[in-house]
This record gives C-alpha cells, sequence and structure tokens, in this order.
C-alpha cells in the first residue's frame, strides 16, 4: 500500500496537499456521495457498477480496509447515503445516466431505511415507496426529518419532499414544495420561466432552524420558511442562469456569516456548456440575496484533459464533521480537489489543491464527493473508477 501511495504522490499536482490513502473499492469505483461514522466510512455507488453501498474500516486512514458491499436493486441507483445515530438512508432512483434504462422498465423509487445497530451490517427496517423516478439528493441530520430532491405524483419536475423518518419502520411524507408551473394545471409566473434549454427543478435542499436553502439546477436558489414543516413558504429568489451555466448543486448555508456557498454543477464533458462557478451569496438580507464573489477558476489545460472540467460538490459542514465558515472544500473533477480560504468573502484565495493521476484506462480523474473529519483528513470518491482516497491539507491553519 505504501508504494501505491507514493507512486500516486509522485504523479499528483498538488499545493498544500497530500494523498495518505486509497482503495479501488475491489474494482467497483464509481464513488459518490459519502460519510465517515466512528472508524467507518459509508460509501455509496453512482450504480455503473453493481454497488450500491461500500462500508470501509477507516481506524487507519492509511490503510482503509473494505468491509462490506451492497448491491444496488435491478434499474436502480443508489448513491446518495445519510446516517443519523444507527439509521441510514440511502435513495432510490431510476438512473438518470443509463438510458437505455426506460420509464417502461420497472425501478424502485423512494428512500430506503436500514438499522446500523451493527455498523458493518446494515438491516433494512423500512421503506418510503414513491411512484416514477424516484429520490435524487438527501439531507438529514436531526433524526426526524430528510430533505430530498424527489419525484411527486402530480408535479412533472422533480420537487422538494420533506419526509418524516422520526419512526423509521413507517416513514411518511410530511411537507413539500414544488417550483411554481411545474405542478400540473398550474400557469407558470414570467419570472419563473426557463430560457431555451434550461431545466428547472430541485437538486437538494440544506436547512438551518426554519429556513431551507434550495439548489434548483437552471433556477439558482430559493430560500423557504419551514417553520410549518407541512407548508413551505417562498422567501427569495436568486437566479445567475444565465448568463453563467447553472446547474446549481448545492446551497450550503454559512450562517454565522449569513452567507450561502452555491456550487454550480458541471454536467457535460470537456467543457460544453457554460461557465460554472463556487459563488458567495450574502443574505444578511434574505429577502434580496445578492452574489458578492466567486472562487477562482483553475487555471490550466482543463478542458482538454478529457471527461469534466468544473466543481461539483463542497463539504457541507454537517454535524460531527469538521466545521468552518471560513475555508471550505469544493471537488472540482478533473481538476481534483480545490480549497479555498473565503475569511474575505469579496476576494477568496485558493490555498491548496490536490489532482492524482488518472485511474487506469480513465481520460482524467473526476472527484466527485466529500468529507472532511474532525481531524482534518478528507476522504473523496472518484466518479468513474478511482474509489476513494484520503488526504490531509498541509497549508496554513484556518479555522
Amino acid at each position: 500500500m505504501r508504494a501505491e501511495i507514493d507512486a500516486i504522490q509522485a504523479k499528483s499536482e498538488c499545493f498544500n496537499m497530500r494523498v495518505i490513502g486509497h482503495h479501488d473499492l475491489n474494482g467497483h469505483g464509481d464513488g459518490m456521495q459519502l460519510l465517515k461514522q466512528g472508524r467507518y466510512v459509508y460509501l455509496a455507488h453512482l450504480g455503473t457498477s453493481p454497488m450500491a453501498l461500500s462500508i470501509l474500516d477507516v481506524g487507519d486512514p492509511t490503510e482503509p480496509q473494505l468491509i462490506t458491499q451492497i448491491p444496488h436493486a435491478p434499474n436502480t441507483h443508489s448513491h446518495k447515503v445519510q446516517i443519523v445515530g444507527d439509521i441510514l438512508i440511502q435513495n432510490q432512483e431510476r438512473p438518470y445516466f443509463d438510458k437505455s434504462v426506460a420509464a417502461s422498465v420497472p425501478n424502485e423509487a423512494g428512500i430506503k431505511i436500514y438499522s446500523i445497530e451493527k455498523p458493518t451490517e446494515p438491516r433494512e427496517i423500512g421503506n418510503l415507496k414513491l411512484p416514477g423516478k424516484g429520490v435524487h439528493r438527501m439531507w438529514f441530520t436531526d433524526g426526524k426529518y430528510a430533505h430530498v430532491g424527489a419525484m411527486l405524483p402530480g408535479i412533472h419536475e422533480r420537487a422538494y419532499l420533506i419526509a418524516d423518518i422520526s419512526n423509521p419502520t413507517n416513514p411518511k411524507e410530511a411537507g413539500r414544495w414544488w417550483i411554481p408551473g411545474t405542478k400540473e394545471g398550474e400557469e407558470t409566473p414570467a419570472d419563473w420561466t426557463p430560457f431555451d434549454g434550461e431545466h428547472f427543478h430541485v437538486h437538494g435542499a440544506i436547512p438551518h432552524g426554519d429556513r431551507s436553502y434550495v439548489a434548483l439546477v437552471d433556477a439558482g436558489m430559493v430560500i423557504l420558511d419551514i417553520s410549518d414543516i407541512g407548508k413551505p413558504k417562498t422567501i427569495s429568489h436568486i437566479d445567475w442562469s444565465p448568463p453563467f451555466g447553472g446547474y446549481a448543486h448545492t446551497t450550503l448555508p454559512l450562517p454565522g456569516r449569513k452567507l450561502v456557498i452555491a456550487v454550480d454543477e458541471s454536467v457535460k464533458y470537456d467543457c460544453k456548456e457554460g461557465e460554472k462557478r463556487v459563488w458567495i451569496i450574502d443574505i444578511r438580507e434574505e429577502r434580496n440575496p445578492v452574489i458578492v464573489s466567486t472562487c477562482p477558476v483553475p487555471q490550466g489545460d482543463f478542458c482538454s484533459r478529457g471527461l469534466r472540467f468544473g466543481p461539483h460538490n463542497v463539504h457541507e459542514n454537517r454535524p460531527g464533521s469538521f466545521q468552518s465558515e471560513n475555508i471550505i472544500f469544493v471537488t472540482y473533477y478533473n481538476a481534483g480537489l480545490r480549497v479555498f480560504d473565503i475569511r474575505n468573502q469579496f476576494r477568496p484565495e485558493e490555498v491548496g489543491y490536490f489532482i492524482p493521476p488518472a485511474p487506469e484506462g480513465q481520460k482524467a480523474p473526476m472527484f466527485n464527493d466529500l468529507y472532511v473529519d474532525t481531524d482534518g483528513l478528507i476522504y473523496v470518491t472518484d466518479r468513474v473508477k478511482g474509489g476513494l482516497y484520503v488526504l490531509e491539507y498541509t497549508g496554513p491553519k484556518i479555522q
């Protein structure tokens, strides 16, 4: 293992970063969302491999050990994972990346709920079943409500579902919100009309207190009042596409600074799309959110390296993980992992990056999702075949 890590480090492009561990996930390296709890990493898969979930022992992060792999259901992928205590949930969705899985082909849709009282032996205890395509991104941290993007009956684009999982054996809907004009029979307001080629649907939501910050793909971000869980209400909406490329993936609130980090996802190869950015949004007046800056775009020949170049996700400051409102960690596909100092929100600075060599048979790395532990170690997945990387930021300490 040490020789493999040394070889990765020697062939990497890096600044204030180093690799300390790696695992190829037994050849099923299509990594997506991941979380760490205790000594274990729970890693969801995109679904291009047969797997839905891998569990690794990272008690020694330099030598990750694969313990368990669970396959996905037919015509279904489960690329997200959330954990609170001994409850683990995974999404169930028809694969959007596999055009051969037609709407007429049966798939599982909804949220599967597992007990991990035995941490390496998930046991299914509940299932919130939904019709249609299913559930995409999820946020579940309080043990009661899961905030998810889901296809719901009567709404023709992905909506925002709040699911009550307080009784994990009997989950149920608690509330919903949809983009105006996407409900059947509802007229589209002029200020919610997509430009040609745009897609307006909910990607994911991150709540804080009685507010939820919802990423809306090409429609930017909405701030919702969720003080009444059953009836979310719109407070404000901000949209930067066009002129920029859109596809808002994550909108992370930094409540102590009254800021939101909004990350646009790159979705096409070789830069054949509008420009994608990591935005800093001032929400001091939540009825009028304002973009105040953007993180520096990595410079180099990334558009010609192959696959995707651009952001995907940011470390989300989940309870129990590394917490900071001054330094952010962003996966940037073929530009690797980027670290930004945002203490001056008007002039963010890049303070670290790590780009590994392309995995064998892959044109470029595709750093996809990440989790930063309380000890500062960074667990990163590759979207295609690269598996799990464990990285360490070695630059100036920023709290």
